[in-house]
C-alpha cells in the first residue's frame, strides 16, 4: 500500500521548504497546520470550542480567530495551551487519516507526507509508516528566523526554548535530514530520500498483492 511519512523540525529548521521538495519531486503533502487552519474557520465545531475557553479576545473583527493573539496566550499558559491541543489534535489527526485514505483509494502507491510541527510532541508520529526530522544548527536556525520573522533574539530564544529540542526529535527519527545554508544540496538530500521512500511504497503494495 501507499506510505505515510511524517515530516517534521524544529522553528527555522526548513521543514517547509523540505516538504515543497518533496512535492516538487512527486509526494502528496498534507500540512497538518493548513488543516488547523481550516478545522478553527467560523462555526466550526473546533471555532465553537475554543470561544467558549478563551472568550472574544482571540477573534477579530470578523469573527476569525487570531492566530497572534492565541498563540500568545498558549505560549504564557501551559494549561490553555494543553486544552487547547485537545481540542485540535484528535481532529487533525482524523482529517489526515481521511485525506490518506483517499489519496491511497486513487493512487495506491503514493507517498504521502505529513507536515506538522507537532509531530512528535502530539503522539502523531504513531500513526506514520516514517519518520522524517528536519536538523539545522541553531545559528542557522536563529538567522533564518530573525530574517522570516522578524523576531529579536531573545524572542526567537523563548520561541526555541517552548519547543522539543533537537536532540531529542532526532530520536524518533527513521531519517535525518541536514539542511544548512545551501539550498541546492538540500534539495539533493530530498530527492535522494523521495527516491527511497517511493521505493518502499511500491514495495509495500507488491507485499499486499502477493
Amino acid at each position: 500500500m501507499s506510505l505515510l511519512v511524517g515530516l517534521t523540525g524544529g522553528i527555522g529548521s526548513g521543514k517547509t521548504l523540505a516538504a515543497s521538495f518533496f512535492k516538487e519531486f512527486g509526494a502528496y503533502v498534507l500540512d497538518a497546520d493548513l488543516i488547523c487552519r481550516e478545522l478553527v474557520e467560523p462555526e466550526k465545531p473546533a471555532w465553537h470550542e475554543i470561544s467558549k475557553l478563551f472568550g472574544e479576545e482571540v477573534f477579530d473583527a470578523s469573527g476569525n480567530i487570531d492566530r497572534k493573539e492565541l498563540a500568545r496566550i498558549v505560549f504564557d499558559d501551559k494549561n490553555k495551551k494543553s486544552e487547547l491541543e485537545k481540542i485540535l489534535h484528535p481532529r487533525v489527526f482524523e482529517s489526515e487519516k481521511l485525506k490518506y485514505k483517499s489519496i491511497h483509494k486513487k493512487h495506491p502507491k503514493a507517498l504521502v507526507i505529513v507536515d506538522a510541527a507537532l509531530l512528535i510532541e502530539s503522539g502523531n508520529y504513531k500513526n506514520m509508516d516514517k519518520v522524517v526530522v528536519v536538523d539545522s544548527d541553531e545559528k542557522t536556525r536563529i538567522k533564518r528566523i530573525q530574517t522570516r520573522n522578524k523576531m529579536s533574539l531573545d524572542e526567537v530564544s523563548a520561541r526555541m526554548k517552548n519547543q522539543m529540542p533537537d536532540e531529542e526529535k532526532k530520536q524518533y527519527a527513521d531519517y535525518i535530514l541536514k539542511n544548512s545554508l545551501d539550498k541546492d544540496k538540500f534539495r539533493e538530500q530530498v530527492k535522494d530520500l523521495y527516491a527511497k521512500l517511493s521505493l518502499l511504497a511500491a514495495e509495500n503494495i507488491e507485499k499486499t498483492t502477493t
